[in-house]
């Protein structure tokens, strides 16, 4: 996937530009709260298709047994708002990687100031709906590098 559209790599995790359109906005111009999910959807899917792992890939089962990612718990902290035509930075980390749950830390910024700040745990889940283990291949796609990601949990 081409970097432009994909974000890349950093010494955080990954990072990906976004910019605000008059679609993501409310009457005044300020971003509305839940269009910073979709940004931070958008950063947690291009880490993964960056780290080798794309969505239809996982349902296949091409990594493994069938499987999809689906957010369990979600806490932000909306610190600063962003407007229409800002040029954002999602930036998206793994914390903790269990056997069944991945632990991701991400944030909004705007030229280095913090707007938004966002600790994401993720399920793996069967295509039924079930909760399963991470087959090998992704665990080692998604295990934290060097450069401020942490620690592999073992157990789910």
């Amino acid at each position: 996937m081409s970097e432009e559209l994909a974000g890349r790599l950093t010494d955080f995790g990954h990072a990906l530009r976004v910019r605000v359109y008059f679609e993501d906005t409310d009457f005044s111009g300020v971003v509305y709260h839940a269009r910073y999910l979709h940004f931070l959807e958008r950063g947690r899917s291009d880490l993964l298709r960056l780290r080798g792992i794309d969505h239809r890939g996982l349902l296949a089962g091409s990594f493994g047994e069938a499987m999809a990612f689906a957010v369990r718990h979600m806490d932000i902290d909306f610190l600063r708002p962003a407007r229409i035509d800002d040029i954002l930075t999602v930036e998206t980390r793994t914390e903790k990687l269990g056997g069944a749950r991945i632990m991701l830390s991400q944030r909004i910024l705007k030229d280095g100031d913090l707007l938004v700040a966002a600790k994401v745990k993720v399920a793996v889940i069967s295509p039924q709906g079930k909760p399963m283990r991470m087959p090998p291949r992704v665990i080692a796609a998604l295990a934290p590098g060097e450069g401020g990601e942490t620690a592999i949990v073992t157990s789910s």
